[in-house]
């Protein structure tokens, strides 16, 4: 698919909304996980060169339609100011007269942090109403968060109904990953597929089944499919022995999949193969980082919980790509459409819908 990239965009003197995902797990006030905010750097320090005034625009939890301090973005403030190394105005709403003024007065040295956007309801109804509300303060959108592309929100999709739209840097370099992945991969190639939830991965192992030479299943996926008895060809690999309670895949398995991953070309890691969290159930999914970390194979890994354990590890910078997609990377190897990318697709008519700014 040919997108509309942001370097053909005409940036001097524009407003930008720019939807990231800032959606990390924060506690006493600190983002636990900055991989989601720092992704952004280069798209924002590019904005700025070129000389447009940048609006930050994301969510954070499930606050349900209604203000909850807890949730506020307010508390990323500080970190998102650090991360960029710049000033970063935190502005109490998304929509209407106060972001308006906010525009007005800002500097080029600084960026708005615009406050939770599913403070509104109208945000995951993808309201239209709502969608101008944002669109109208700004000249151009430009969407850098891939892992909310699979959903069609306002502030994905509805904001392009009414503005020139652009992927940011980031988001190219996303979709790039995910269609080497799909289409332009070396041999031996190796996915390895944890988590939970069988339902919303069966359709990327049924596609790595079907593409790549080796598909290992851990997590409690496999427990799912094994109890199910879900049909697998030769390539799925299911678990032959667990620890405890099935919590952990046993060494009999995971010395299989080491030697597998040993040999492999491209690897691409979506979820952990055990009870992570728990230190007595790691050892699976830590000792397949490990593999991976030897290897010389190309590596995509994505997944929260999968990035959780390489930020644990301190183990970010050294995989080849790391997605900031879970969902969406499951939707997206999972043939299935992408609304927030698709609203990018080249072939689209630009905006015809008229906005006062």
């Amino acid at each position: 698919m040919e997108i509309k990239k942001l370097q053909d965009a005409e940036l001097n003197g524009k407003k930008v909304f720019l939807r990231v995902d800032f959606n990390v797990a924060v506690e006493n006030g600190q983002a636990k996980e900055k991989f989601k905010i720092e992704v952004c750097k280069d798209t924002v320090e590019y904005l700025l060169e070129k000389g447009a005034k940048v609006a930050l625009v994301s969510h954070l939890g499930r606050p349900e339609g209604k203000k909850d301090k807890n949730l506020s973005l307010r508390q990323l403030q500080d970190e998102v100011s650090e991360i960029f190394g710049k000033r970063v105005m935190f502005i109490s709403d998304c929509i209407g007269d106060t972001v308006k003024e906010s525009l007005g007065n800002q500097s080029t040295e600084e960026i708005l942090l615009l406050e939770n956007v599913r403070f509104y309801a109208e945000e995951e109804k993808n309201d239209p109403e709502f969608a101008k509300k944002l669109a109208e303060n700004f000249d151009v959108f430009v969407n850098d968060a891939f892992s909310v592309c699979h959903r069609n929100q306002a502030s994905v999709t509805g904001v392009a109904e009414y503005l020139p739209s652009y992927a940011g840097l980031r988001l190219q370099k996303e979709v790039e990953e995910m269609e080497k992945i799909r289409n332009d991969f070396a041999r031996p190639a190796v996915a390895i597929i944890g988590g939970a939830k069988i339902e919303t991965k069966l359709p990327v192992i049924k596609f790595f089944e079907e593409k790549y030479d080796n598909v290992l299943v851990g997590g409690k996926i496999a427990n799912e499919a094994l109890d199910q008895k879900i049909p697998f060809g030769e390539k799925v690999m299911l678990p032959s022995d667990f620890i405890d309670d099935r919590l952990d895949i046993g060494p009999e398995t995971l010395e299989r999949f080491k030697n597998i991953l040993n040999s492999a070309a491209t690897i691409v890691w979506n979820g952990p193969t055990g009870k992570f969290e728990d230190e007595k159930y790691s050892r699976s999914t830590n000792e397949i980082l490990s593999a991976i970390l030897a290897s010389s194979a190309h590596t995509v890994v994505g997944g929260g919980e999968t990035i959780e354990v390489l930020e644990k590890n301190e183990a970010v910078d050294k995989i080849g790509f790391v997605s900031t997609g879970g969902g969406a990377m499951l939707e997206y190897l999972g043939g299935n459409q992408i609304p927030g990318i698709e609203k990018l697709n080249l072939i689209e008519e630009m905006p015809s819908t008229e906005i006062s700014n």
